[in-house]
């Protein structure tokens, strides 16, 4: 009796688990998911169910990350949402497939698993690893059946493989989503070619490839050097004549990372934080947003240097309001009024500007005047420009890129055509342009007078002046600017390259800065083509070489003259009138990073500075920071790693290579930065005044703090009197750690680095570096050790 009592028990238990569908990490044969139900990994680490993204009132099952901020990593039934998940089923059926039915018999999802005899014991797993696979028995060690590792969506998981298996047929490759809100499969895809040499590629709509890796050397992949950090990730290749697969493997098995593909094209690299308790985005590729083919679609304009990549242009809106704003923008723009193709159509003019893709050149047209008319006549005419030759494009415009004012690349004039209802105030305008205009010429020809007048009386004078003009360079007579300086009397200042001293321009009363080098022993004509390529650089946040000098043994750079002095002056004067509230300080670390970036990524040649510190940050009028000593290694050569290598005190602003003999690189300008912001932080030179800081050097002072989860407070200048934000003074600080890691290859871009201070990028909790954990103690370097430079 008692064992007839416990079989029905057993039975009743069963049978109610199988109707519930209840289950921890795995489902049997019979049982179900509906409604709210989930499976919950081993580990506690991934959960599968149902889930609806943002207000789409879809629901599909996936598998996500089980922490506070939901994000799916795989999805089932992509392409084919349910509407009522609780009368939904996911089960493990009959004949050993997963399957989705949405009511009791449609079938939306299937694995298809190749299972020709099913076992009674087959079991679905969802493995702590994210993976769901199915198994021949409840048995870890059973056959496998399926795995939704080989049917990847858009993330890339650590220990699953991306690549091609040509035994199985196997080709797994990332699809992007198509919008926040839509799992079905958007544009782009992120894969290896069957074909070609090991690297992956992004590529729109199966056709167009817009970016890769560069090809697999066994370490790394060419285009991506940051990947000798090795610090988050591990990557592995199994390459012969079959296969050609790669996988990854995170070193720290706590630690929540990924790779997600999003709607955008962009790849991005994430990672779970749980001090923030946010996702952070530790990097995207390509780097440049807008090298996404078709990122901003038909009359989108794409740019780098805002946080809103896309912009319709002007007379036009999006075509889809709904799907712009959850992030796919390359449905494009469409006009606000049709073009009725008249006299009257008028252009938006667009300065700044790449050329797109897929114009026509007009040969006939030998002016920018004929150019315009050409396209006017032409009713399927919607752009034109005028770069030596007339170029003109039909239907729809597509990769049009706005570059910033302060961009080395060749820039044109778009001239995009709309109806003319889109300029209602030309009319007026060119009224107002007409009287300017009669202004300006009238002030033109005054100045022209004037400036005329006084090239005639500098001509008569007997006492030298100026000598010749070398591009926007003014090569200056040496008894000039001896003149103008007094005989050098007053010294502003001394830097690693040599002294500065003030000058003014007779003529003009205007100030200037006089730098006489040392340890130049360069030839006449050498140093004037090297002083005449920096001359040519030109960023709002880089100091403005006017002129030069070479008179026999002297060399001599004129600059403009900074009233506000050197970034130091501030930082570390006790003087009360002098404390820059934490606002300016973190507008001047990020117009130092912006200039750095210029230097290492817009110019024609990157340049290297090599010497970053806040006696080499001038400040204008308006507070705005100024790199001065750029372009050193040019005209010092040989001499010039002699110079910073001299610079005494221990814990200076030289990244490692310095010392290690190693290859000197852009990181080693990141790696001062860094330095340089831990003292914009803490308004103290990092090595004095240890006390403050229970004798740690300040750098790993805040590392530890950081890791202790304390907030940017116990961090800031004493002066700014708590009136400074918390958050953003520890986000500060995570970007100057991250910048002063060991490894070159650890540390970010400058261009990173920008995004990352402007809030563009999310910053993680770094290591602490190595040679930071042996600086136990500050070092007691004299005041007399310091150089007291200004320039």
């Amino acid at each position: 009796m008692a064992a007839s009592i416990a079989s029905c028990f057993l039975i009743s238990f069963f049978l109610s688990v199988a109707l519930l569908g209840h289950a921890d990490d795995r489902l049997l044969r019979g049982q179900s998911l509906s409604g709210d139900q989930t499976m919950v990994s081993e580990g506690g680490k991934f959960e599968l169910g149902f889930f609806s993204p943002g207000h789409s009132g879809n629901y599909y099952v996936g598998i996500w990350y089980k922490v506070p901020k939901q994000q799916v990593v795989w999805v089932a039934n992509r392409d084919a949402p349910v509407s009522d998940r609780s009368s939904s089923q996911f089960k493990l059926d009959g004949h050993g497939n997963l399957v989705l039915l949405a009511g009791p018999d449609r079938l939306v999802w299937s694995s298809n698993s190749s299972n020709t005899f099913p076992s009674a014991s087959a079991v679905a797993v969802l493995l702590d690893d994210g993976n769901l696979v199915l198994l021949e028995d409840n048995r870890t060690s059973g056959e496998l059946l399926w795995q939704s590792f080989d049917h990847p969506t858009n993330t890339y998981l650590p220990r699953a493989k991306l690549g091609y298996n040509k035994l199985t047929g196997a080709n797994r490759f990332l699809t992007s989503w198509k919008n926040l809100e839509d799992p079905s499969p958007g544009k782009f895809t992120f894969e290896i070619d069957p074909n070609g040499v090991t690297q992956f590629y992004l590529v729109k709509e199966r056709r167009e490839r817009y970016w890769t890796t560069g090809v697999w050397n066994g370490e790394i992949f060419s285009a991506m050097p940051e990947m000798r950090s090795g610090y988050f990730v591990n990557f592995t290749n199994v390459s012969n004549r079959d296969v050609n697969e790669f996988s990854y493997y995170v070193f720290d098995p706590n630690a929540i990372h990924n790779f997600m593909l999003d709607s955008s094209g962009e790849m991005v690299r994430r990672k779970w934080d749980n001090g923030t308790g946010e996702w952070l985005r530790f990097a995207m590729l390509p780097r440049d947003p807008c090298d996404v083919e078709g990122r901003c679609g038909a009359f989108g304009s794409c740019n780098n240097y805002s946080s809103s990549f896309c912009q319709c242009l002007q007379g036009f809106q999006p075509r889809s309001s709904k799907d712009w704003n959850l992030g796919d923008q390359t449905e494009g723009c469409i006009r606000n009024v049709p073009l009725r193709c008249g006299e009257d159509d008028g252009f938006v003019v667009l300065s700044n500007t790449l050329l797109p893709v897929n114009s026509t050149s007009l040969s006939s047209s030998s002016s920018r005047e004929n150019c315009r008319t050409a396209c006017l006549k032409n009713c399927s005419c919607t752009a034109y420009a005028y770069a030596s030759r007339c170029l003109v494009w039909h239907d729809d415009l597509f990769d049009l890129k706005s570059l910033s004012s302060s961009s080395s690349v060749e820039s044109y004039t778009v001239n995009v055509r709309v109806d003319a209802s889109e300029l209602r105030d030309r009319k007026s305008g060119k009224k107002w342009r007409t009287i300017v205009l009669i202004t300006m010429v009238g002030g033109a020809v005054i100045v022209m007078l004037v400036v005329l007048g006084k090239n005639w009386s500098r001509r008569r004078r007997k006492s030298e002046t100026l000598e010749v003009v070398e591009g926007p360079l003014v090569s200056f007579d040496y008894k000039f600017l001896k003149r103008a300086t007094k005989d050098f009397s007053e010294k502003i200042g001394r830097g690693s390259f040599g002294a500065v001293f003030k000058g003014e321009l007779p003529d003009s009363g205007e100030l200037i800065a006089v730098k006489r080098l040392e340890s130049v022993r360069q030839g006449e004509k050498q140093f004037r083509m090297e002083v005449t390529t920096i001359g040519l650089i030109y960023h709002i946040n880089l100091i403005r070489l006017r002129g030069f000098c070479c008179h026999g043994d002297h060399r001599l750079l004129v600059y403009d003259y900074m009233v506000g002095g050197s970034l130091d002056s501030f930082l570390f004067n006790p003087d009360a009138s002098r404390v820059l509230r934490w606002k300016r300080r973190r507008m001047i670390a990020v117009g130092i990073a912006r200039g750095l970036a210029y230097l290492h990524e817009n110019c024609r040649d990157c340049i290297m500075h090599c010497d970053i510190k806040p006696e080499n940050i001038l400040l204008d009028a308006d507070m705005t920071p100024k790199i001065a000593d750029f372009g050193m290694a040019k005209l010092l050569g040989h001499e010039f790693s002699r110079v910073l290598t001299t610079v005494r005190g221990t814990f200076g602003y030289l990244a490692p290579e310095w010392i290690t003999g190693s290859a000197i690189t852009p990181k080693a300008d990141v790696y001062s930065f860094g330095m340089v912001l831990f003292e914009i932080i803490s308004g103290r030179r990092n090595r004095d005044r240890c006390e403050m800081w229970n004798h740690l050097y300040f750098p790993l002072f805040a590392a530890i703090k950081l890791h202790e989860g304390a907030g940017g407070g116990c961090l800031a200048d004493s002066k700014l009197k708590g009136e400074a934000d918390e958050d953003e003074i520890a986000r500060v600080c995570r970007v100057a750690l991250w910048c002063i890691q060991d490894l070159e290859s650890s540390r970010p871009t400058m261009g990173e680095v920008v995004r990352q201070l402007e809030g563009v990028l999310d910053v993680a909790l770094p290591p602490i570096p190595t040679l930071l954990k042996n600086m136990n103690v500050c070092d007691e370097t004299d005041e007399e050790d310091k150089p007291s430079s200004v320039w």
